[in-house]
């Protein structure tokens, strides 16, 4: 089967397609013949390492795993001998094994880490959801317990995990404002947003405005400012951003979090059945729509790659298999 390959860290430059072994499932794991694959940030991190602790999880010198691609979506090919839920030409959507592997035209998958395609919507629009969403619903729900009628603010609200937060945000009642740069404001807009800041022109954390709630899915304010744009017992969570805003949040946010009622706190999201199956039920019913930024085939994810690293993708970047 053909592949995206690397074997050393460094640009888009480094992926390679190959010819490599097709997988064969384990007792708990189902082949899934690809369809579609989507791009993530922690992909971006996984190839360059450009967050040096990623060498500590994936390989000193080089990547441990070569494959990149955790968010997939096709059609069952096999299963293993304990797998229950699926069977041969069901459509799935998830996560590949270990989080990599989806840039391929086959990939094994735990059997908890899918679920059946929404009806109503393309394998792209299904790649488009698992690590983005999970990273948006958990960051809202269970870090910043968000609250109908809460003001909440979204910085990055233009790309993949922004959009589906500010949906999310909607969902679950709250006056959503979203920060973005000018070409993604109408993405904000019609992904539900009742304001939106344009953060080439104008600097939130100076508006004098609060928010009970501040998401962010990207950024690169100081820590302090955010603090400063918080409500009384206001939360604040980081779930991307520049290495600055994943240092702050290692060493400050423990110091500042409990100071004074406001709460700040970083986000690490994981992969959860439950959750997954709570996505395809919105998906499903209308209540969310994966935003798609553009699609390129197998052996253009160098140029994909490329494309994501810029920081302006208008939701998600996929990769289909053709």
């Amino acid at each position: 089967m053909k592949a995206i390959v690397y074997t050393k860290y460094g640009s888009p430059d480094v992926l390679e397609l190959k010819d490599i072994e097709k997988p064969v499932p384990q007792d708990d794991e189902v082949l899934v013949k690809i369809h579609a694959a989507s791009l993530n940030a922690y992909d971006w991190h996984m190839l360059t390492a450009d967050i040096f602790l990623v060498r500590f999880a994936a390989g000193l010198m080089k990547p441990n795993n070569t494959l990149l691609g955790a968010d997939i979506a096709g059609v069952v090919e096999a299963v293993g001998s304990k797998v229950t839920q699926f069977k041969p030409g069901d459509e799935v959507f998830g996560e590949a094994r270990h989080g990599c592997g989806g840039f391929a035209e086959y990939v094994c998958a735990r059997e908890n880490a899918l679920v059946l395609k929404p009806v109503n919507c393309s394998f792209e629009q299904a790649a488009a959801v698992p690590m983005a969403a999970f990273t948006a619903l958990q960051g809202l729900r269970d870090n910043g317990q968000i609250k109908a009628g809460q003001k909440v603010l979204i910085n990055g609200a233009g790309g993949g995990v922004g959009t589906f937060a500010v949906q999310l945000a909607k969902y679950f009642g709250a006056e959503v404002t979203a920060v973005c740069g000018t070409g993604n404001l109408d993405t904000a807009r019609a992904s539900g947003a009742d304001h939106v800041i344009d953060y080439t022109t104008q600097d939130f954390t100076k508006s004098g405005r609060q928010y009970d709630l501040i998401f962010a899915a990207n950024g690169y304010h100081w820590i302090f400012d955010y603090k400063r744009c918080l409500s009384d017992r206001g939360i604040y969570v980081t779930a991307g951003g520049t290495l600055s805003q994943l240092v702050q949040a290692l060493l400050l946010v423990p110091r500042i979090s409990s100071s004074d009622g406001r709460k700040l706190g970083a986000l690490s999201a994981k992969l959860n059945l439950e959750d997954l199956r709570f996505m395809k039920d919105l998906v499903e019913t209308g209540k969310v729509k994966p935003v798609i930024d553009r699609s390129y085939p197998l052996a253009a994810t160098a140029q994909a790659l490329r494309y994501l690293g810029k920081g302006h993708a208008k939701g998600k970047v996929i990769i289909t298999m053709q």
